[in-house]
């Protein structure tokens, strides 16, 4: 009884430590979080841009139409796809910013010399 008790922790500790399990432990935790920050940003769009739009066009309830939880649904994915689009586009620019104001690899420049000197030794054959 105490072999197999030892032999499955053993198991199972070594499942949890297993880099994968770990990655998807956080991802889950990070898409959580992420999760949160879409949906206040998209109650914000749609507070303040859609549900003016919706009383201007005299629409009160498009819950009430044959179709209309399809078009919530619809127009809930658009809004949301809209707003990850967005976050994903800041992050890009933020990165590649990051990736512009990063120093130049001494190693490459070297490296650059090196082949630069080489070359112009070679065109002299010295």
């Amino acid at each position: 009884m105490t072999r197999s008790r030892s032999t499955l922790l053993s198991d199972f500790k070594d499942f949890i430590n297993k880099g994968n399990v770990v990655d998807l432990a956080v991802a889950v935790v990070i898409g959580g979080a992420f999760g949160k920050v879409v949906d206040a940003v998209v109650s914000l769009v749609m507070t303040n841009m859609l549900q003016p739009a919706l009383k201007a066009a005299n629409v009160a309830s498009i819950q009430s139409w044959p179709a209309g939880s399809v078009i919530v649904a619809l127009i809930n994915f658009l809004v949301i796809a809209f707003v990850v689009f967005m976050i994903v586009r800041a992050i890009e620019a933020m990165r590649r910013s990051d990736e512009a104001i990063a120093p130049p690899d001494p190693q490459a420049q070297l490296a650059s010399a090196a082949t630069r000197l080489a070359d112009a030794l070679d065109r002299r054959q010295l």
